[in-house]
């Protein structure tokens, strides 16, 4: 009987290692550097947001990002890019919404962009576009009002970020964030403040090579 016992501990322990090994290894994430012509900037990828995730390093392997241009620069509010530097706005597919509690668009968010609710209620994501959020810092009172008007409920995290490292809280829930900035956030800054024509296109092409430094 005892030499039941003692097996089935074994057992337990031998399962409880591996669920834990399991459990480590899925807890590492995925990080990436964006070369840019004013600097480099790391990001993480998050987990949680796997089909976002796994899809942004397709096309990082594939070298889709290779010379690819910011198209898009608004300061106090984001730097946009995606295209292939061929001139390919996508690969021509999208990637369904991935909407995670406690990702949100603060200061260096690393977001899909999408086209608009009219013709995209699924919110759906574009294949390759995405944005890294500059945004502002807005106080407590402007935070309130903000989700007043956009029926937004900001936890305590939230409202610590967006009122020190500043963001673009009226996206959330309607863009996926999928990974962060974690360095190089001056970078966004400098490329944020560019000069750019009417359509928001920097006057002077910036652009972009993404590598891969841990998997």
């Amino acid at each position: 009987m005892k030499k039941v016992i003692l097996l089935l501990l074994i057992a337990f322990v031998s399962f409880g290692t591996k669920v834990f090994s399991q459990d480590k290894k899925d807890d590492k994430q995925v990080k990436v550097i964006i070369h840019t012509d004013y600097g480099d900037m790391t990001a993480v990828l998050y987990n949680e947001t796997p089909q976002h995730r796994d899809n942004f390093v397709k096309l990082i392997k594939e070298g889709w990002y290779n010379g690819s241009p910011f198209h898009r620069v608004i300061e106090g509010f984001m730097i946009q890019g995606g295209q292939n530097a061929d001139g390919r706005l996508d690969p021509g597919y999208t990637v369904p919404a991935e909407f995670v509690p406690g990702k949100f668009h603060k200061k260096g968010a690393l977001a899909a962009a999408r086209m608009p609710d009219q013709v995209n209620p699924e919110k759906a994501s574009s294949g390759s576009q995405f944005y890294i959020v500059q945004g502002k810092v807005l106080s407590e009172q402007e935070l309130n009002m903000m989700a007043a008007r956009y029926n937004l409920n900001y936890t305590t995290e939230e409202i610590d970020a967006y009122t020190t490292v500043g963001g673009t809280p009226h996206l959330d829930g309607n863009y996926t964030v999928f990974g962060e900035v974690i360095d190089g956030f001056d970078v966004i800054d400098a490329i944020a403040s560019v000069n750019t024509d009417r359509s928001n296109k920097p006057l002077k092409p910036v652009t972009m090579t993404i590598e891969i430094v841990e998997e």
